[in-house]
């Protein structure tokens, strides 16, 4: 694990103070983790400063993450690599980040417990479950497959999450499926729109998952890496709708 880089972004007493944070709620947890981040997801309903938003974001990815590796059973080193990634670790903090996934990880309470405290962190907040999620789905596909165990998994917190059927349709098809998935259910678009309406939507889409937008809603700039990976699938599947829209046009000689 790598420290943190001085340059740009918070400074390193932010950034250690951010840490510190989230060892003290280890410290304050007694093993009960479970209780002590519902407690501090109750201090962050309706709002809360950008440091303790970072921290309940950076709880949450981490303790779901645990979740995750016990539903699958196994974690690989892919997965590892693929969490370290999004949370650049300060040097010291690594035992502060391996407490807490373990704490979760052997905590009787189950994944839906902090599923729904994760929840109640971020409300009015569904971009930013979105992106944990995002992170999620990240660390899962890491060993270039997301097994059936940590599909159900997902689709489950999905849910505690509030996310219906067709958003996480929307995620599976962006991370599992890629490119063999249905490009309209990627941009979360009705294939039946007109070429104008569905233009608009992509810039729409482009707009608001623009990683500038992910840092302003105080997710940990580590996490630029997803906003990436989401606009680039946006982007990719709008090539194939906009290749298979020009030919029908060509084939009927419309124009758009």
């Amino acid at each position: 694990m790598t420290g943190w880089s001085d340059s740009g972004g918070a400074s390193r007493s932010d950034r250690m103070t951010f840490w510190s944070r989230i060892g003290d709620i280890i410290a304050e947890s007694a093993g009960a983790l479970s209780a002590a981040v519902t407690a501090f997801a109750d201090t962050l309903r309706g709002g809360g400063s950008e440091t303790r938003r970072k921290v309940g974001f950076t709880i949450a990815m981490i303790a779901l993450s645990a979740k995750m590796a016990k539903a699958d059973g196994v974690v690989t080193r892919d997965e590892i690599d693929a969490f370290l990634q999004l949370f650049e670790i300060p040097a010291g903090e690594e035992r502060n980040v391996s407490r807490l996934f373990n704490l979760a990880k052997a905590d009787i309470a189950g994944f839906e417990a902090y599923a729904r405290s994760v929840a109640r962190m971020f409300p009015n907040d569904p971009e930013i479950l979105e992106d944990i999620l995002d992170g999620l789905f990240h660390i899962a596909k890491a060993d270039s497959v997301v097994h059936e165990r940590e599909l159900a998994y997902l689709e489950r917190v999905a849910e505690l999450f509030g996310f219906d059927e067709r958003a996480f349709l929307r995620l599976r098809e962006r991370h599992v499926l890629g490119a063999a998935g249905d490009p309209y259910v990627v941009i979360g678009a009705d294939p039946h729109w007109d070429d104008a309406r569905l233009k608009a939507h992509y810039r729409r889409q482009v707009a608001q998952n623009h990683p500038d937008r992910l840092i302003a809603r105080g997710v940990p700039e580590e996490f630029v890496r997803i906003a990436t990976e989401r606009l680039a699938a946006i982007n990719a599947a709008w090539e194939i709708i906009e290749h298979e829209r020009g030919r029908r046009r060509r084939s009927t000689g419309r124009r758009s």
